[in-house]
């Protein structure tokens, strides 16, 4: 037997839930301590599946294991989950070959909000860089896309945004180079690759819960029945919609050496004719993962800019 009598109690209950209710039968074994892995074992039930019966259940469940179980920003906000064209899931920033890279990730289908075609084309995907630690981002490159064509690709535009334009919704910014979806563009010193891919994000969601259940309890957190070689990606086989930017070095921001801080947003248009930031990414990690379920904490956060967090959200932090 793998785990304790209460879990195994729990365990084979929900290998016969078909006598009962499936639902209340993961949250039961969720709650006796049950690992992920093992839940998906018994049942077949995919992760996505798992944790909705979990984020959905009428009372918490209180387990050291899977209190508040999310998933980074995979599963960050309700004002970004309306289609997943808008919802950010990771960005990363890393050094290329003479150049730096930059890549937003949206549209995952490990959330459920998978939408067609994979951008919208009434959004603007934009990077924010800042040098040597600004309050205010110094370039901001929006990527815009049209309609869907027969074969279902988009057209695109890179727009560059500098000076007094930078933070400007209202500004057009300089056109750096057209594209289409699934083809790699270049123009202007940059080189741009939009298409649907595998998700590159990994992590194992049965270690994540015991953090998480460790954090939401006040207690350390027990690995002792973690063992790394059984560590699995819980996003293996998922998808993302990605946006893959390059600027050369050339770049007179973008130097060698350059000290930058990067985050990125969608915005989506308004019936007024302005633009509404929906979903933010390059904040603090800890609401998505640790109060993945605090709306009056995330909503805002995900609206704002980022010079705004500390007065906003300083103190609650720290207590």
């Amino acid at each position: 037997m793998e785990g304790s009598p209460g879990q195994n109690g729990a365990a084979e209950k929900l290998r016969h839930w078909e006598s009962g209710s499936r639902d209340d039968a993961v949250r039961e074994a969720a709650a006796a301590g049950l690992s992920l892995a093992r839940i998906q074992r018994i049942t077949g039930l995919g992760t996505t599946t798992i944790m909705r019966i979990l984020n959905n259940r009428p009372d918490r469940v209180r387990s050291s294991s899977w209190e508040g179980l999310d998933v980074s920003h995979h599963l960050d906000t309700p004002l970004a989950s309306q289609t997943g064209q808008l919802y950010l899931d990771d960005l990363y920033v890393f050094p290329g070959e003479g150049s730096t890279v930059f890549v937003m990730d949206v549209n995952s289908n490990v959330n459920g909000l998978f939408s067609e075609p994979g951008f919208h084309p009434e959004a603007r995907y934009e990077f924010k860089v800042h040098l040597d630690g600004a309050d205010f981002e110094a370039l901001t490159y929006r990527v815009s896309f049209g309609e869907a064509d027969s074969g279902g690709r988009l057209a695109l535009q890179l727009h560059a945004l500098t000076g007094g334009q930078v933070r400007e919704d209202s500004a057009d910014g300089d056109l750096v180079l057209e594209g289409r979806t699934g083809e790699a563009a270049s123009g202007g010193g940059a080189r741009v690759w939009a298409g649907r891919i595998g998700d590159s994000f990994y992590i194992d969601l049965s270690l994540l819960a015991i953090v998480n259940g460790a954090v939401a309890n006040g207690t350390a957190p027990d690995l002792s029945a973690w063992r790394p070689e059984n560590a699995k990606n819980s996003f293996a086989s998922t998808h993302v919609d990605s946006i893959v930017l390059e600027v050369s070095h050339q770049h007179p921001q973008l130097r060698p050496g350059a000290r930058t801080g990067v985050w990125c947003a969608t915005k989506l248009a308004t019936d007024s004719g302005g633009w509404r930031q929906i979903n933010r990414f390059g904040h603090p990690m800890m609401w998505p993962i640790f109060w993945p379920n605090d709306t009056d904490f995330s909503d805002p956060a995900n609206t704002r800019h980022p010079s705004e967090d500390f007065n906003a959200m300083g103190q609650y932090i720290g207590d």
